[in-house]
Parts: C-alpha cells; structure tokens; sequence
C-alpha cells in the first residue's frame, strides 16, 4: 500500500475518475440536459423543433455551450452522442485532476492526497443542500466542465500563478454564466485571503466586502443581458416559479438550512486547527472559502427575503454552495485519509466499498427502469426510451406531439426529456419547462395556454385530442397503452402507445 501511494498521480487521477463515473451513473437527455441536448441537437440539425424551439433557444442565449458542441461535432465528425459522452469523461477527468492539484497543495501525506479525491469521487453526485443540485450531473450539463475549469483555477492560484486563471474563468463563465460568476468571486477572495498575512484576514474582508469585486460587481455585470430581471412579473410567472422549491430560501427545511450552515462552520473548524498546527496553506484556503460562504449567504438572504424582489430568485444565489461542497469533500477525505485511513488496504477497502456502493445505490433508486450507463448503441430497457426512440427513427422531423404535461413525473421515466431524446416538437410540460420560464418570462403566455389546455389529460379522448390539434396544430401524441382514442397507433409497447391524430 506504502509503495501505491508513492505512484505518481496518474493513478489515483484515473482510478476515481473511473470509480465516480461508475457511481454516479450516465444518463443523456435526463433533467436539465433536455434543454441543453435539445438545444446542441437544433444547432446541428435547424429542421428539428419548429413548433417549440423557444422552450430551449431563450435559456441558452447567455451560453456558448449548444454552439460549442455543435462546432466540435462538425469539426470532428465524432457522433453528437459520442461527443457528449467524451466530454463528459473529460469534465470528470478535469474535476478530480484540478482537486488532486488542491489537495497536493493543502496536505503533505499522499493518504491524506489519495483519500481527499477518493471522496470526491465518491460524492460526485452528492446533494447541495436546498438548490437541486449535485456537485456533478449524470449527463453533460455545461455545469460539469465549467466546474472542472473553476477548479483548474483554483488549482492555479495556490500555485502562484494567478494569471492563468484568468482564461480558465473566462471559459467557465462562458460555458455556464452563473457558476462560472462563483468561481471569479471565490477566485476572487481566495487571492485577497492568500495575499495576507492570517492576522489581517477578517480585517481585510471587512474592509473589502463594501466594494464590488467579491460581492456584488461580478453579479452587476450579469445583469446587463438580462433585461427581464427589470421587468414587472406577472401573477402567472409568479406561480410557475412557486413550484421552484430552491428559489425559496425562507421555505427550506431544517436539515437544507443545516446543509448551508454546517460546510460554514466546517471550514471554520478547519481553519482554527490547521492554524495550530502550523499548515498555513490549509489555513488560509479555509478562511477563503468561509469568507466566499459567508459572502454569498449573506447576499442570497438579503435578495430573497422580500416579496417584492421575486424576480432576483432566479439567479439562484443559493448556488454558490456547490463549490463550498467539492471543498467539503476534498477536506474531509483527506482527514480522513491521513487520521483513519492511513496505509491500511482493509480500511481502505471498507471505506471505498461503503463510499462508492452507497452513492451506487442511490442513483439506482433514482433512475431505477434504466440502465445505470445508458452508453451510446445500447438499447434501451426503460419503456419510455423505446418509444422515443421509435418516435425519433419513424415520424416526421416537423411532427408535433402531446402527452401528459407531467410525464417525467410517471413510474418508471426516470426524468427523461421528450424533446432531447424523441427529437420532436411537444407542446409545453408543467414539470421542466417552468425552468425556462425561470429565465424567460416572456414565454409564460404560451406556457400556460399549453399546459392549461392538456388538464386532465388521463381522461381525454378523441375530442379533446383534435381540440388539440385545432388550438396548436399537434397531429402525434404519446399515450399510455392500453389506449382507448380509437385513433391510430402505428407502434406500442406493454406501458405506451404513439398514435397519430387524423
């Protein structure tokens, strides 16, 4: 065991990057990725979407990511979902490369080193609190190699090297406008913080925080391409956001209020004890993220505490607690490493079984009628993927489809997106939508037409499906099978059915 620690840190680099991407599973078109695959699909192909493409189109229009990876699918001529699986791997890779950099920085042992990213690994898909978020995604959201580009900063920071940072934040910022505005404030005070002496570092945060550069500028220079955060809302938009449960902080449980106050007080733990003990690197880098927590928590409360100021909620200031969670992690396991673990291969056994196998295990009951690596060529188990799948090879590329407005909510959909994987039209859904209308309330009007005119869809029948067809012009739909629309249905399986309307 003494002698693997002593290897260089390709290994451990490549074997928790395997081992988390193995826990945390893979799954393309699930959640959040059925705005952002839908919208790299559109780029590649401008056929597909002409009755909807404004549900996907408004929340990228901040974002290079869709053009990016369209671009890089055309340059390389590597399949749209060979390229997302690839940098997926990629973005994993990155985020526990960039950590291992961190942690080699903040601790001496290489059990401390090892166990520190064996714990990130393991937490890829962790909870952040109240803000319905993980510290990674299962499928290629720009959040993943954002992230990896934030930390590879960080990473640069501590280095001395502060001016290549600059260029990995701009990328970030660019893939992901939000997080990557995180990681220039966390940036931001982590070089303050490194620059002085530890007796100065509360003073120099009390001076500095009435300034603009780690607490309110970064965000002003978000706001100008958002004109609609000036906007009045209407009664509707305030509704669809109320089924938002992170954009309201005053509303979150106990255990996610503890969720946001506990990292805080960790850290600060930390930062005392590496104090003592002489570890100034580790010390320093504790009172940056406490300092970054307490910020931004601060920030977060006061914006989302008037009634008033709805609309700011959908910057999602709550956010800013994924890193201090990649942090967490990495700290943890590497006390853990260096005061538990030590060079001991059973416990390390134990700790990697119970770790991995538990994260494992949770995303097998999330995504429980699919594959856990729903790899590329691989048919599909899940009832819902076989008819999107069918829907995608044998209709119309302009085809439009309703189906249950809460379909991703149904046993056994795991949250797959329609759009994303069917690569259809669909009329507005009352679940993932509402996040689009979060950043575009423009498109509540529509919305609400949509999702009002499918209610009570369990009950419709061949009326209410050619009403449909006569407000929206759909002309497929997605049923459950066994049906009775009396219309026709060219495929089914045992759960569904896709039927077209006359």
């Amino acid at each position: 065991m003494r002698r693997l620690f002593a290897s260089t840190g390709l290994i451990p680099i490549l074997l928790f990057s395997l081992l988390g991407f193995l826990a945390m599973g893979y799954h393309p078109g699930a959640e959040d990725d059925g705005v952002y695959l839908t919208a790299v699909k559109a780029g590649l192909n401008p056929a597909l979407y002409p009755h909807d493409g404004e549900f996907f189109r408004v929340q990228m229009r901040a974002s290079v990511f869709d053009n990016w990876m369209a671009a890089f699918v055309r340059a390389t001529g590597i399949p749209l979902v060979w390229s997302e699986l690839l940098w997926q791997a990629i973005s994993i890779v990155g985020i526990v490369w960039a950590c291992w950099s961190i942690v080699c920085r903040l601790f001496d042992d290489a059990p401390a080193r090892w166990s520190g990213i064996a714990m990130l690994g393991a937490m890829l898909t962790l909870p952040v609190a109240g803000t319905a978020l993980y510290i990674a995604d299962q499928y290629l959201h720009p959040r993943n190699p954002a992230t990896a580009l934030i930390l590879l900063a960080v990473a640069r920071i501590l280095a001395g090297r502060r001016w290549q940072a600059a260029p990995l934040l701009l990328v970030a910022v660019l893939l992901h406008p939000l997080m990557g505005a995180f990681g220039v404030s966390f940036c931001c005070v982590l070089m303050l913080v490194l620059a002085e002496p530890m007796h100065r570092k509360f003073r120099t945060w009390r001076s500095r925080s009435a300034g603009s550069q780690t607490g309110v500028a970064y965000r002003a220079a978000m706001l100008v391409p958002f004109g609609w955060l000036f906007a009045r809302p209407s009664p509707a938009w305030v509704n669809a956001m109320e089924t938002r449960h992170w954009f309201r902080l005053y509303s979150w449980t106990w255990y996610e209020w503890l969720g946001v106050i506990g990292p805080l007080v960790l850290f600060f733990v930390v930062a005392s004890a590496a104090r003592r003990r002489g570890q100034t690197t580790l010390a320093r880098f504790a009172i940056a993220v406490l300092i970054y927590g307490v910020l931004q928590q601060a920030f977060a409360m006061i914006v989302l505490a008037p009634r008033r100021w709805i609309v700011f909620s959908t910057l999602e200031p709550m956010r800013y607690l994924q890193l201090v969670y990649v942090f967490m992690a990495l700290i943890g396991g590497a006390y853990l490493g260096q005061f538990v673990l030590k060079t001991r291969a059973w416990r390390w056994a134990l700790f990697l079984i119970v770790a991995y196998g538990a994260m494992f295990g949770v995303q097998r009951h999330l995504f429980a009628a699919s594959d856990d690596l729903e790899l590329p060529g691989r048919a599909p188990a899940n009832p819902w993927l076989q008819a999107f799948a069918w829907i995608r090879a044998n209709t119309p590329q302009d085809a439009y489809f309703a189906l249950d407005p809460r379909y991703q909510d149904a046993t056994g959909e795991d949250y797959h997106s329609f759009r994303a994987l069917a690569e259809r039209s669909a009329l507005a859904d009352a679940i993932k939508d509402t996040s689009v209308l979060s950043k575009a309330p423009e498109l509540v009007p529509v919305w609400k037409a949509q999702v009002d005119a499918q209610q009570g869809w369990n009950r419709f029948g061949p009326a209410d499906f050619a009403r449909l067809k006569r407000e929206f012009g759909v002309d497929w739909i997605l049923v459950r099978n066994p049906q009775s629309t009396a219309l026709p249905c060219p495929w089914h399986n045992a759960e569904l059915a896709v039927c077209r309307i006359p």
